[in-house]
């Protein structure tokens, strides 16, 4: 009934968002005398606000048709390296450009689409030949291709490094840190070829108790129970997933813009006020990350609950005591694996110290193949914005080049 309740609720305020947007553009009309005086621009400003906030959103483009390579521009093309059913394997292909390292990005699976991510691959293009893992929306994954747990998570990545070959490097940003460190380890015992050279963890859970986050806490302060009972859905008769147990996305964007209220609602009356004012570039900056922020896709409830089990309350991995498919992954396994652990000390996701675990926990690493980063960052800053651009950028670049031979 939840999930029914929200599409009735969506459908509403997709009928007002289209009406408040269109008297919006009536009130600020040239040709319209109120556009110029009384209450009409104001009028005119709130309802493009209102209109921008209730909008229903799909997933959003990559858009990155281009980058600029020793100063000189170049094409870049969108390609599916390989298709599964939860994900697909991406690549940005740079026209003309050969060789250069090659670097897996793992997109988080936790309710925005692999395009909140577009500073990072951005960034990357100019270094690097980027590949990034796509996830669908659960609720457009028909209930005949099965299940998707945090096990076919792990899956998902050995066969994408798989696919890209030997030699590659891996970059996981927040929660698929967990997946692509346990991926590393169960590839190094194997003596996989195709292991990656460098592993590089933003921001990402590996030992939550570490300065332990309102996140962290949510997760803990509640039975396992608690979360199967109130925050899983059915997918709705109307999506291709119809009859899927899944997390909305939806819900889980209600608990991040609830951990922030007041800096959303801060940003929207900003907004409001530049578009009183005329200030369209600054309006379009905010309507522009809001865009991407409320573009939010389900997951599968059986990988969302035994990522709350595994990572956030029995902290298997820390312990040594998480498994995969039965098989204990062991991190003392990780001996050729350079390992980069980079932190915001602003981050209110992922606390200090919950990355750095990774390094401690490689036993068998040496310490010239471990680096540890902190940067006056919150969480959305590691991986997007100036401080990623001028700061962690730069050092991921060379601790890559340093290990690519």
């Amino acid at each position: 009934m939840l999930y029914d309740a929200y599409e009735m609720q969506r459908s509403m305020l997709a009928g007002a968002s289209a009406f408040a947007n269109f008297s919006a553009e009536l009130l600020s009309n040239p040709a319209n005398p109120f556009a110029y005086f009384g209450g009409g621009p104001v009028l005119a400003s709130a309802l493009e606000v209102f209109a921008h906030a209730a909008a229903p959103r799909g997933k959003p483009e990559f858009g990155l048709d281009r980058t600029v390579i020793d100063g000189k521009e170049v094409d870049v093309t969108e390609t599916i390296v390989l298709r599964k059913p939860f994900g697909q394997l991406k690549r940005f292909v740079r026209k003309g450009v050969e060789g250069g390292p090659r670097l897996l990005i793992v997109a988080p699976m936790s309710g925005h689409y692999a395009t909140l991510l577009r500073g990072t691959v951005e960034r990357m293009l100019p270094f690097a030949d980027v590949y990034i893992t796509d996830w669908r929306d659960a609720r457009a994954v028909p209930l005949s291709d099965g299940s998707f747990d945090l096990d076919d998570y792990i899956d998902y990545l050995i066969e994408f490094l798989h696919e890209i070959g030997p030699g590659a490097h891996m970059l996981a940003v927040c929660q698929p840190s967990v997946p692509a460190y346990a991926a590393a380890c169960l590839m190094s015992a194997d003596k996989d070829p195709c292991r990656p050279r460098t592993l590089t963890l933003m921001g990402g859970p590996i030992d939550t108790r570490q300065a332990p986050t309102a996140v962290n806490t949510l997760a803990t302060e509640r039975p396992f129970a608690w979360f199967e009972q109130n925050v899983v859905a059915t997918v709705p008769m109307n999506y291709p997933g119809a009859g899927r147990r899944v997390y909305p996305g939806f819900l889980q964007l209600a608990g991040f813009m609830t951990m922030n209220l007041g800096n959303h609602m801060v940003s929207h009356w900003e907004m409001f006020k530049h578009l009183v004012q005329g200030d369209d570039d600054s309006a379009e900056a905010t309507k522009d990350f809001y865009e991407e922020y409320r573009s939010v896709c389900d997951m599968t409830a059986e990988f969302y609950l035994q990522t709350i089990d595994v990572v956030f309350q029995k902290h298997a991995l820390p312990k040594g005591e998480m498994t995969h498919r039965g098989r204990r992954v062991d991190p003392g396994a990780i001996t050729d694996i350079a390992l980069l652990a980079i932190e915001g000390e602003r981050d209110d996701i992922s606390g200090l110290g919950q990355t750095r675990a990774a390094l401690t926990i490689a036993r068998s690493l040496p310490a010239s193949a471990k680096k540890y980063v902190a940067v006056d960052a919150g969480h959305y800053g590691i991986f997007n914005g100036s401080k990623w651009r001028t700061k962690i950028a730069p050092v991921l670049e060379k601790w890559i080049a340093a290990h690519d031979a």
